[in-house]
């Protein structure tokens, strides 16, 4: 073999495993962060909500981390056990997305004043269950109630 001979051709076999790896490579990257992509606004709601199953209406609170005119008095009515949405026994995350136009994700929780959550067929128990939309802003952390109309 001398300089002046071409080299020799890699087969057209490898070149398809090349692009096959990449392309489910690919696959692989989107789909982690389609699966993963709300996954810190979610485990912040998490953490509200085992707050609250535990009683612990304190932390809930400053989990929730409140602007002045939502004082505790106003959380306990809405959270608190004779609250709005209270008591809260358990709870499960359904989704989370992210409303246009806002930097806020929207976190949708189904919430339960049964411990554990009921299964659909107990029609007596999960009547009572509820799905309550919060968001969380991603910056952080912080939980509001939506802007109707949005």
């Amino acid at each position: 073999m001398t300089l002046l001979d071409p080299p020799a051709d890699k087969p057209a076999k490898s070149r398809a495993m090349a692009f096959t790896v990449a392309a489910l490579t690919l696959v692989a990257i989107v789909t982690l962060w389609y699966t993963f992509r709300y996954y810190p606004e979610e485990k912040a709601a998490e953490h509200f909500f085992d707050a609250l199953v535990a009683g612990d209406t304190a932390k809930a609170y400053q989990l929730w981390k409140p602007g002045q005119s939502y004082a505790m008095k106003d959380f306990l009515a809405d959270w608190g056990p004779q609250g709005y949405y209270g008591p809260v026994k358990s709870y499960k995350v359904i989704h989370a997305k992210a409303p246009g136009g806002s930097n806020a994700i929207s976190v949708s929780v189904e919430i339960s004043p049964f411990s554990p959550m009921p299964e659909t067929s107990d029609a007596e128990k999960s009547r009572k269950t509820r799905v309550v939309e919060i968001w969380v802003l991603a910056a952080d952390k912080s939980f509001s109630f939506p802007v109707p109309g949005s």
